[in-house]
């Protein structure tokens, strides 16, 4: 049992410390994306405008998906501590 309980907590850590890097990826690049169309926005045509806007857009989503998943793991890890906790206190 708490083998099982201690693989589920560090798979659980490890998909949090993945989603963190990638938010962090994700924020990078819209801070790129910004100053991208701060450089170029005043010299290139509306279309790569356009394009770079609609990229942007897609990574926002991306991000805000990765937080909801991030929360959701969080969660998961506070109820599988939980259950843990409860285990142990039934077993003495």
């Amino acid at each position: 049992m708490m083998m099982v309980v201690v693989v589920l907590v560090l798979v659980l850590m490890i998909v949090v410390a993945v989603e963190v890097v990638l938010i962090m990826m994700m924020v990078v690049l819209i801070v790129v994306m910004m100053l991208v169309l701060v450089l170029v926005g005043v010299v290139v045509v509306p279309v790569l405008l356009v394009l770079v806007v609609k990229m942007m857009v897609e990574v926002i989503v991306v991000l805000i998906v990765e937080m909801i998943v991030l929360v959701v793991v969080l969660v998961e890890v506070l109820v599988v501590v939980k259950v843990m906790v409860m285990a142990i206190e039934d077993n003495h």
